[in-house]
């Protein structure tokens, strides 16, 4: 399993849109075939920056959003909200413990 982590950050004035955008998209993003899991986090001392965490049985399915227009629309639009440059990985789940 393919675990994607991207970390974002925002200026506080574009928080509510982005975060509307994501509610909005979140069903379709998690119904991608390969999608397993996907969450939303927002740091609890720095409220501007969020991480998303979704869970991909391969990486070709982590490709294949990223070439959709889903991801299209949904980057193009979160990309204008950024107030820095995202980070993102890629990493393999080695232990989950429910």
């Amino acid at each position: 399993m393919l675990v994607r982590i991207v970390k974002m950050s925002f200026a506080e004035s574009n928080i509510a849109p982005f975060v509307s955008l994501f509610n909005s998209k979140k069903r379709l993003i998690r119904n991608v075939p390969g999608c397993r899991l996907l969450e939303l986090y927002q740091d609890k001392v720095n409220s501007t920056i969020f991480f998303t965490y979704s869970y991909w049985d391969e990486e070709i399915h982590l490709e294949n959003y990223r070439k959709s227009e889903l991801f299209k629309d949904v980057w193009t639009q979160t990309k204008a909200f950024f107030n820095d440059r995202p980070e993102a990985w890629s990493v393999d789940k080695i232990v989950s413990l429910p």
